[in-house]
């Protein structure tokens, strides 16, 4: 076999496409040695006699007694840090019991297949989630002392029933969260009162686990745990793990049209080059965002090989059988696979090892996605990552920035559990599963208890706060949402639910005639029922997507924090925002061009959540003040501001709203609002109000950049603008976000 170097693929990394190229140098590994105090049987039971320098650090955290989390990168040892003390404590003694939360069912089978490989002693590790028979559940719960599940099974059907579950509550030992980081934003918030009310269970029973996080590189690990489980928690962080040479290349698909943005296309180019390192025996994964951009590079790729190379490719999805994924990671790591392209949704612990090369094709949302994603790359040697920009904002940004990429640290990962319209359901579920008084501050917050006084379906007794309804409350609402007022989306054909939509964003995601995406698959909204609440969709194969048109007003409810910051009153606060669909436009996926607009007659949605606004001074707009221009400088700086707060707070431009306006009614000026679109909010407008100065030099530098004279998907164009993207002024924008960052310099 030949060296895999950068002579395999220095050839392909020439040309106008190419950004950026850089090599980071190989890490070698810090070792240390195993603990002494490692029960001799799971020693036995390891194939290796030293640990990483970052996993002895954890099991010395652990050890102490101390609660963990461990961030550090992709292949570094994260699962054999955490699994260490728990298979310590279960060699000494078997009762003690070990609960492993999961965000998805195929990262549990990799974890129990993996303790299963070990063969450490007295360990008896089962999944329980909702795929696990009936007759077996209560077997798990009699025998297993490793319970491997997720945050969905343990909240409604863990926690409600824990009468069921007091040996395992009685002696719980470790309760270990990996991939930590993807608990963030109104999934994050819930789960975060999901540990807490599995923390005050355990001590009913009378335990005190231990939590042990794992977590991807972000920024704030230690605010991350305390968010999550309500306590402090050590954060190990120094990464000891080798580190193969990396060749990291930036790749922005040909400008076919400077005004209209428009280059080529991002899946064309991927098949090209994927296609390039296939053929050369190198070992490729490609990483898209939707399973139909996955699909349409491995057939483009197909295409352009030889038939004997095209068999040795394969697409991988969400939509396989746990035995489909387990012949694919077969194949891949025996080498009878050489490329694979899959969704972003598959980066999270994919049990492939290391492969040779990663392409990510769009930025995936979050540096620290796209560093796992890059993880991959450097199986035998010399790796190559290469990033192959879409036309978004934020990709299009790091191709003329590589340092603010590449330079940058990763984002943080932003939550609230105290946000009302997610704590509500968790403070009757928790009166449900005991009454909740006084004592029950120090592992449910002082938020629960003022809600619980509030909630009318709660009764005070003697023993405290206790649930008055009918049926039990953890059934009545998911964690997936802010709400429990949502729409079903339903596939015509099968009957199959294929997700949930808050009300508020309903009629501008799923109206009739909306092409909707799901898991990457695009489906066609044939009905939307308000009554019965329902979406109903068909598989769709055309060629337009869809936006819609609304009308958005906002309105004060309270300013909680007023600064003077960037020569400006920037403000953070409660908001309530309404909004009426009245249109959409069918949008052709070729060159974006409008095909039709169809009128929509809806009602209207108000709800309550968080935002800065800014009022901006009359030196600031100097030249600017009349209209258009005042309106267009405005809803630029808008758009531009949405379009890189992903770059400060972990969250997708569709999590965040905003609107600007000429004179609010409210200030008697010019406004311009950014809110988070999760009802009640989940602190990310508040991260931005915090990183205010940052983000406005980020906006300023994005928008000097971009070649375009009027504005485009590159910079000022959103692809979820209710007023489609009418009246936007780019020049105006840059003149007014320089004044910006000039008064914060």
């Amino acid at each position: 076999m030949t060296t895999v170097g950068a002579v395999s693929w220095g050839d392909l990394l020439e040309g106008e496409e190419l950004a950026h190229v850089e090599t980071v140098a190989a890490a070698d590994p810090r070792v240390a040695p195993l603990p002494e105090a490692l029960d001799p049987r799971v020693r036995a039971a390891l194939p290796f006699d030293g640990l990483y320098e970052h996993q002895r650090e954890a099991w010395d955290v652990a050890a102490r007694g101390e609660n963990l989390i461990l961030a550090t990168g992709t292949a570094s040892g994260k699962s054999l840090a955490f699994n260490l003390p728990v298979l310590d404590a279960i060699a000494r003694e078997p009762k003690e019991r070990a609960l492993y939360l999961y965000p998805t069912k195929a990262l549990a089978q990799d974890q129990a297949r993996a303790l299963a490989e070990l063969k450490a002693p007295n360990v008896r590790a089962a999944i329980y989630d909702g795929d696990t028979p009936g007759e077996r559940r209560w077997q798990i719960r009699r025998w297993a002392n490793v319970i491997l599940t997720n945050p969905d099974m343990l909240h409604v059907g863990v926690l409600p029933h824990h009468d069921r579950w007091a040996d395992v509550l009685h002696n719980l030992r470790y309760i270990v969260v990996d991939e930590a980081h993807v608990y963030r934003g109104v999934f994050g918030s819930h789960v975060g009162n999901v540990l807490r009310r599995l923390r005050r269970l355990a001590g009913v029973y009378g335990a005190s686990p231990q939590l042990l996080f794992a977590s991807a590189t972000i920024a704030n690990p230690g605010e991350l745990a305390a968010a999550l489980g309500g306590i402090e928690a050590t954060v190990v962080d120094h990464d000891a793990a080798p580190r193969a040479e990396r060749t990291i290349a930036l790749w922005n698909p040909e400008l076919l049209d400077a005004e209209l943005g428009l280059r080529a296309s991002p899946l064309g180019e991927a098949s090209r080059l994927m296609a390039a390192l296939v053929s050369r025996g190198l070992r490729t994964i490609c990483f898209a965002k939707s399973r139909k951009a996955a699909e349409l590079i491995h057939k483009f790729t197909v295409d352009r090989v030889d038939t004997a190379t095209g068999k040795r490719l394969a697409p991988y999805r969400a939509g396989y059988t746990a035995a489909q994924r387990r012949d694919i990671e077969r194949r891949l790591i025996e080498g009878e696979l050489l490329g694979v392209s899959a969704t972003d949704a598959l980066e999270l612990g994919i049990d492939i090892g290391l492969l040779d090369c990663a392409i990510s094709v769009g930025f995936p949302g979050t540096v620290a996605s796209l560093r796992q994603q890059w993880g991959r790359a450097g199986r035998r040697g010399h790796g190559l990552a290469v990033l192959i920009a879409s036309e978004d904002a934020l990709d299009q940004y790091f191709m003329r920035e590589p340092e603010m990429l590449l330079e940058r640290r990763v984002e943080a990962a932003i939550l609230d559990h105290a946000n009302p319209r997610v704590l509500d359901g968790h403070v009757r579920a928790a009166a449900f599963e005991a009454p909740v008084d006084d004592a029950d501050r120090a592992t449910l917050g002082d938020e629960a208890l003022e809600r619980a006084a509030l909630l009318p379906d709660l009764k005070h007794t003697k023993s405290g706060y206790v649930w008055a309804g009918k049926e039990y409350p953890a059934g009545q609402f998911g964690l997936r949402s802010t709400t429990p007022d949502t729409f079903a989306v339903v596939e015509a054909q099968s009957g199959t639910v294929l997700g949930i939509v808050e009300r508020e964003r309903a009629y501008s995601t799923v109206h009739e005639g909306a092409v909707y995406l799901h898991l990457g698959e695009s489906y066609l909204v044939r009905e939307l029922d308000l009554q019965s609440r329902m979406a109903v969709v068909t598989p769709y194969k055309g060629d337009y997507y869809t936006q819609a048109k609304k009308e958005t007003n906002t309105a004060i409810e309270e300013t909680l924090r007023t600064e003077r910051r960037c020569g400006l009153d920037l403000s953070f606060g409660r908001i309530s925002v309404t909004e009426r669909v009245v249109a959409y436009q069918k949008k052709s996926i070729r060159d974006q061009s409008t095909l039709e607009t169809v009128d929509l007659d809806l009602p209207e949605t108000t709800f309550e959540t968080e935002a800065i606004w800014y009022l901006p001074e009359p030196d600031q707009l100097d030249g600017l003040e009349k209209m258009p221009t005042l309106l267009g400088t405005l809803h630029a700086a808008e758009h531009s501001m949405i379009a890189l707060l992903p770059l400060w707070a972990m969250c997708d431009r569709w999590d965040i709203g905003g609107l600007s306006t000429n004179i609010h009614f409210q200030t008697n000026r010019p406004t311009v609002f950014i809110y988070d679109g999760h009802s009640g909010g989940v602190g990310i407008t508040e991260r931005g109000f915090n990183a205010f100065e940052g983000w406005v030099e980020d906006t300023a530098r994005m928008l000097e950049g971009c070649p375009c004279a009027d504005g485009c998907p590159s910079c000022v164009q959103s692809p979820k603008c209710g007023n489609l993207n009418e009246m936007l002024d780019k020049d105006g924008a840059l003149t007014f976000v320089r004044r910006l960052a000039a008064a914060s310099a």
